[in-house]
């Protein structure tokens, strides 16, 4: 079925109407999509303020934001490590697992910025796989949170200086004797320009002689720094989209910069429109998007901006259709029933997306994850349902065997004293799920799975309230059967 895109709304700043509020639905629909959800708490709060400043104080805060503090293995080469073969893999794989929970736990956190980071892992590919190096890791993982909302000419100039991409793409095998093109051409393909878009083979060739001498690495203790070795270096001229000098790796990026601003601004803000509006591109709106890229001297929090403020972003046509990945689905839900950080669900988390195609610094292939419809088919599906029903079962466990948090959830949506358990379960419903149910027998399903076996009399007597002790119970309940409607895949 194709994917088809019916918006009509324009960027200009969206002002709240009569036909097109300010409320619960558009509220959520901008925390799942900036970040990775809200609370009810805080999307009442949101909707205090206007929808520009709510966006402009999440832009804010994820620009000022530190990034995470430094491990203390963030430089260690294998000598740094324990001579016992054994235990050095120990350590090894104990700093990448953590390093990885510690990013689970920035996403839950710190909204948009590590939104952001996390878009980027997929854009500046590398695969831990690869290179196996935790000094490695974090440097690259620095990259990522340090440009996350910054300036995206020189994000492209850091990140292939990084050991984990000069790895990775065989940066440190380009020599002026031997040279290699694989960076040069996912640096056009894939990280600024697109596919067949604007370069030639032999832009790519000669590109990759300027790239040349990132070679300076100590095969006796690996995992250190990668150096520029100029003896490496292709001082002859090249010719690079018409330009031609003794370029080197600074100048390649200056002449891609200024000779295909128009194609990497396109490109770019094409995956961004993908990735945070609809998967079905309008042309029209990426073009504008582009412009302000290009005008903004390619600072990313210029066109976050102008997205997420837009008429079009809240547009109803765009909410509910995107498909999240794994870990965004489920940091998304502990998020938005306000379930505390707790380390043990974390690495879980990790540790079982990886198992479905989502394993944490390691993307499918140099191009990322497929994304979108891609997350969902007949083995991941019950993984996704199961696992929201996990850790609902984990957070019941570890309270002695309570669940205030799904209680108070509802409570926020509607009251403490609130007796009529349609009106609750419809704002449960259309809270969680983009566009609610499609028909009413659907919601009258998930009623009478809410009252369970409470007899009728209670709920029409007006005696029961969710202050009620068993209260959470119906809650899992309705959860439970929530989380395995097809809308729920959707944000």
């Amino acid at each position: 079925m194709p994917i088809i895109n019916c918006a009509d709304a324009t960027l200009d700043v969206f002002t709240p109407s009569g036909d097109k509020p300010w409320n619960r639905q558009r509220a959520v629909h901008l925390a799942r999509r900036i970040a990775f959800g809200a609370n009810p708490q805080l999307i009442d709060e949101a909707l205090t303020s206007s929808p520009e400043e709510v966006v402009d104080g999440l832009l804010d805060e994820a620009i000022n934001m530190p990034i995470a503090p430094e491990p203390e293995w963030a430089f260690w080469q294998i000598s740094d490590y324990s001579s016992d073969e054994n235990e050095r893999d120990q350590q090894i794989i104990g700093q990448i697992l953590g390093w990885g929970t510690r990013w689970l736990k920035d996403m839950q956190l710190n909204g948009l910025r590590d939104r952001m980071s996390w878009f980027w892992h997929n854009h500046f590919v590398t695969r831990n796989e690869d290179y196996l190096c935790p000094s490695y890791l974090y440097q690259y993982h620095k990259l990522l949170q340090k440009y996350a909302v910054g300036n995206f000419k020189e994000f492209v100039r850091e990140i292939g200086k990084t050991p984990a991409m000069l790895i990775f793409l065989n940066g440190v095998q380009n020599t002026r004797v031997d040279t290699n093109e694989n960076y040069a051409r996912e640096l056009y393909e894939l990280f600024t320009l697109g596919a067949d878009n604007g370069y030639t083979q032999e832009d790519i060739v000669n590109t990759a002689r300027a790239l040349t001498g990132w070679n300076g690495i100590d095969v006796n203790d690996f995992c250190g720094p990668i150096e520029f070795v100029p003896l490496l270096w292709d001082p002859d001229e090249k010719t690079i989209f018409g330009q031609t000098g003794n370029w080197g790796y600074d100048d390649v990026i200056d002449i891609l910069f200024e000779q295909r601003a128009v194609e990497i601004s396109e490109h770019v803000c094409a995956k961004l429109y993908r990735n945070f509006v609809n998967p079905k591109e309008d042309e029209e709106i990426i073009i504008q998007l582009a412009e302000t890229f290009r005008n903004s001297d390619f600072n990313i929090a210029a066109v976050l901006r102008q997205i997420f403020k837009s008429e079009h972003f809240f547009d109803s046509a765009h909410i509910g259709t995107i498909i999240p990945g794994h870990i965004e689905y489920f940091i998304t839900f502990i998020n938005e029933f306000n379930f505390s950080y707790d380390e043990t669900i974390s690495f879980a988390l990790g540790y079982s997306a990886g198992d479905y195609n989502q394993a944490i610094f390691n993307p499918t292939d140099v191009s990322g994850w497929p994304g979108n419809r891609n997350w969902v088919s007949s083995q991941s599906l019950p993984y996704r349902w199961e696992g929201i029903t996990n850790i609902m079962g984990y957070y019941f466990s570890i309270q002695n065997d309570t669940i205030e948090q799904i209680r108070e959830f509802a409570i926020n949506l509607t009251s403490a004293s609130e007796t009529d358990p349609a009106h609750i379960v419809r704002e449960i419903i259309d809270f969680i799920l983009p566009k609610g149910l499609q028909h009413e027998a659907d919601y009258a399903e998930a009623l009478a799975i809410f009252k369970g076996e409470i007899p009728e009399n209670y709920f029409t007597d007006e005696l029961w309230n969710l202050t009620w002790d068993y209260a959470p119970y119906q809650m899992f309940s309705l959860l439970t059967h929530i989380v395995s409607q097809p809308e729920f895949q959707l944000k």
